[in-house]
């Protein structure tokens, strides 16, 4: 016998100002690194345009509907994942779920605080000028010397993490609404201009051909997987972060428009860093699916050989600064939101506690470069078996799969459709219920299976 949602009620929440509000500060969640060097390292591994075009399906029938999920259990229980599954499903043990996804939220931002904070150092760099005339090999020298100076690495960590606490701290109007609504124009206008820029190097019609011209029989099921898993990511669905957000929603508006709005925001940055990235590898000679160090030694490279390059290198540091503290806001109150709805804590506490409980797992993640480099787990480092295994292959998607295992079959979809379908705007039905119940759960296995494949493979 299934048991009844509870019918518990939660305190009066802030909720955003605005609609475009709420997906300004959703989409700014979604943006971020994976969009800058994961999502142009599928792109050159996986057959260029050709996989985009597969990304994009798999964007709109896996990655939307459960987007669509988390916001839609945030507004309809008005709190954050865990507590809400405790009214979903009062009584079970459902909400183990939620503690899931705040355990790899606590890990995530560990890592991406981290490297989040190595852009602050580098747009550093750049407005000193520092690459200026550098050979690829002294970039990289600069980044090894880096990474391994714990000083280093734990000062731009500190300083990151400091600017994601003042804001979180001020609360949904007065510090995430208010940061959001600045920082995503102006990240989509620098976007745009360094697009614009670097499609008119000399030689970059080859990058724009490879980007743009699909080579559909480089398809195969490993290239469909790969899609489906950085549609996946690419929102950071999963672990239940976003629910936090729908719970600060109205009920003036669809979920479907919000959704489907945040949805193509991110797609869309994430295509326009490839216009950038792409263009300027081929003009200059230089591999443009290297992952990581993409963003810190091609790049800068690339900068220190460019007419105007200091400029052009400090507009693009900038720009992720933006889009990680973006990510690093929201990733930190849906930490926050568990802490004060679950133990009662009041926000500028709670929000205090997280920081430092991140500053410490982060200074683990990033001494795993230097002093720490010789522990291993497994044959990997901290950072990576954090990162590569612990996160994106265990804790995400066993997190995602529960979640539509339980609106799919336990819940049922019309429990979710009632909520997403309330207000103005797009409406869904069978889209949702086919996608949630059975494309969705395929999917994430599928994707599952491969990530051990590629660990066990590695």
């Amino acid at each position: 016998m299934e048991k009844p949602e509870s019918t518990l009620t939660t305190p009066q929440r802030e909720q955003f100002g605005s609609r475009i509000a709420f997906v300004l500060a959703s989409m700014g969640g979604a943006i971020g690194l994976g969009n800058v060097w994961k999502f142009p390292y599928m792109v050159g591994k996986y057959g260029g345009a050709a996989f985009i075009v597969i990304y994009l399906i798999a964007l709109f029938i896996i990655g939307a509907p459960i987007l669509m999920t988390e916001f839609a259990i945030g507004r309809k229980t008005g709190t954050s994942y865990t507590s809400a599954l405790k009214i979903l499903r009062p009584g079970t043990k459902w909400h183990y779920v939620g503690i899931i996804g705040v355990i790899a939220l606590v890990l995530t931002l560990g890592f991406y605080g981290g490297i989040a904070g190595w852009t602050v150092a580098y747009l550093f760099k750049s407005v000193t000028g520092t690459f200026a005339g550098m050979t690829a090999d002294q970039v990289g020298g600069v980044f090894g010397t880096f990474i391994s100076d714990p000083v280093q690495v734990i000062l731009w960590l500190a300083i990151m993490l400091g600017i994601t606490t003042f804001v979180v701290m001020k609360g949904v109007k007065g510090g995430i609404e208010k940061v959001c609504n600045v920082l995503l124009p102006v990240l989509f206008i620098m976007i745009v201009a360094l697009a614009i820029r670097s499609v008119m190097l000399p030689g970059a019609e080859a990058g724009l051909e490879f980007y743009l011209k699909p080579d559909f029989s480089r398809i195969t099921g490993e290239v469909v997987v790969a899609a489906v898993s950085q549609a996946f990511f690419t929102l950071g669905v999963g672990c239940g972060n976003l629910v936090v957000y729908g719970s600060y929603l109205d009920k003036k508006k669809t979920i479907g428009s919000s959704t489907i709005m945040v949805a193509v925001g991110d797609t869309l940055a994430a295509v326009l860093f490839g216009f950038i990235i792409f263009p300027a590898c081929a003009a200059y000679g230089i591999e443009g699916s290297m992952g990581p160090p993409l963003v810190f030694i091609t790049l800068p490279t690339i900068f220190a050989q460019m007419k105007g390059g200091t400029i052009f290198a400090t507009v693009f540091f900038l720009l992720l600064f933006f889009a990680c503290l973006t990510s690093t806001i929201c990733i930190m109150e849906a930490i926050v939101g568990y802490v004060v709805d679950e133990w009662k804590v009041e926000r500028k506490k709670a929000t205090i506690s997280v920081a430092i409980v991140e500053f410490a797992v982060g200074i683990l993640m990033m001494l795993s470069f230097g002093v720490l480099s010789g522990v291993s787990i497994f044959g990997r480092s901290i950072f990576d078996f954090t990162n590569d295994v612990l996160v994106s292959a265990i804790l995400l998607p066993l997190g995602g799969l529960l979640m539509v295992l339980l609106v799919g079959w336990v819940l049922k979809p019309k429990s979710m459709l009632d909520e997403i379908n309330i207000g103005d705007g797009a409406k869904f039905n069978k889209y949702y219920t086919v996608t949630i119940k059975y494309i969705a759960p395929i999917a994430i296995i599928a994707m599952f299976v491969q990530l051990v494949a590629n660990l066990l493979a590695a």
